[in-house]
């Protein structure tokens, strides 16, 4: 019998995943030469090489291709196992690992781990920031037990429960202030400033200027929501952003914010986790404090 561990198959699918051995050193939080050690260890029990190595990549090999199918297969099913381990405790929940869309992180999460760890003290309490379609498959994959999104995400594997509805604000320079508030079709005129590609608040914006062909204009992207307060404070453009992202990203900026004009934009935030979890009942008493966390009263806007 070929005699391999768990550990040495997480190291293998963080290199098959990032195809590169430092990033996946980093991702698993072990040195470079000791993951690399895992995987010829790992290679030497199979008596098959998994990658093709270069200077410059790394790929699979048409055995390593195979060999990726079934471990991920492996790590899931071990994941759950713990799953079940950990919900036949009852209440108990020893460890919770989160996910978290970046339009949500920054500014929520100092208010929930507050939530979560004062109801479970005794919790180990993991966050992974990243974009939706990151962190669904990073769920599927049993990565992850939960993750605080905008909905729908529409994937029949995951429940999704809501939250909290957001308003969207604009973001205008301050030498705007007083002007009238333009609707959306107006704003769909204008220099709108959004989002990078994979983001899905950038979706969730253009989706309310009744427009997609006249957007993305080139150059007016950004990586972060911070990025495009400040370029609108520099007087580039306007920008839409979460209500809970005001008092944050418009702190150290010279601008002025202001509630759209009915039917305002809005997103719905939620928690997703899978439908096969084991967990299922103590996710659903922690989407409750996250509920809490999220439907505190905000200052009014002109």
């Amino acid at each position: 019998m070929i005699n391999f561990t768990l550990k040495q198959l997480r190291y293998f699918e963080a290199v098959a995943r990032m195809r590169h051995f430092g990033r996946a050193a980093e991702t698993c939080a072990i040195s470079q030469p000791a993951l690399s050690a895992q995987i010829a260890a790992l290679e030497g029990a199979l008596g098959m090489q998994l990658f093709e190595r270069s200077a410059r990549q790394v790929r699979l090999t048409p055995f390593g291709e195979q060999f990726d199918t079934n471990a991920r297969e492996i790590l899931r099913r071990a994941e759950a196992l713990s799953d079940m381990a950990r919900g036949a405790g009852g209440d108990a929940l020893t460890r919770l690992r989160i996910g978290v869309i970046p339009t949500i992180a920054p500014y929520l999460l100092p208010s929930v781990i507050g939530h979560i760890t004062a109801a479970h003290p005794e919790i180990d309490l993991m966050v992974r920031e990243t974009m939706t379609h990151k962190l669904l498959a990073e769920l599927s994959d049993g990565k992850l037990d939960c993750a605080i999104v905008a909905l729908p995400v529409s994937e029949p594997a995951f429940t999704e429960v809501s939250l909290f509805d957001e308003a969207m604000v604009l973001v205008r320079p301050a030498r705007d202030a007083g002007r009238p508030v333009p609707d959306m079709d107006t704003l769909a005129q204008m220099k709108l400033l959004l989002l990078e590609e994979g983001h899905c608040f950038r979706d969730q914006a253009l989706s309310f200027c009744s427009t997609r062909n006249a957007l993305p204009r080139e150059g007016l992207d950004g990586s972060s929501l911070t990025t495009l307060v400040q370029m609108v404070s520099a007087g580039i453009g306007v920008t839409l952003i979460p209500e809970m992202a005001i008092p944050v990203e418009t702190r150290s900026a010279t601008v002025d914010v202001v509630a759209m004009p009915d039917p305002a934009p809005q997103r719905r935030v939620g928690m997703i986790w899978r439908k096969t979890s084991a967990l299922a009942a103590q996710l659903d008493a922690i989407a409750g404090l996250v509920r809490e966390a999220g439907t505190v009263p905000r200052q009014p806007l002109p």
